[in-house]
């Protein structure tokens, strides 16, 4: 299987996990799909300062900047399937 296949796969049961993941683990499921699906975040941080959410979403993707999208895809592929072993 190609590896965007296995990714797409991966995005689809990371959907139907048996529990809910914890919020570090969803900002790495969060992070790692936009690392792999647009790349590096080019967009400006978040300018609320009480927009708490959105601040750590932004500094978790910001924190695999330079990863390549094939990387991306891997890492988030092996997470999904850790996940779904628990």
């Amino acid at each position: 299987m190609e590896l965007k296949e296995q990714f797409e796969k991966a995005v689809a049961d990371s959907k139907n996990l048996s529990e809910k993941p914890g919020n570090d683990t969803l900002l790495k499921l969060y992070s790692l799909y936009k690392q792999a699906t647009e790349g590096d975040v080019t967009a400006d941080p978040p300018s609320n300062p009480f927009d708490f959410v959105a601040k750590a979403k932004y500094n978790a993707w910001s924190g695999l900047k330079g990863k390549s999208n094939d990387e991306a895809m891997n890492d988030y592929i092996a997470l999904v399937n850790k996940l779904r072993s628990n």
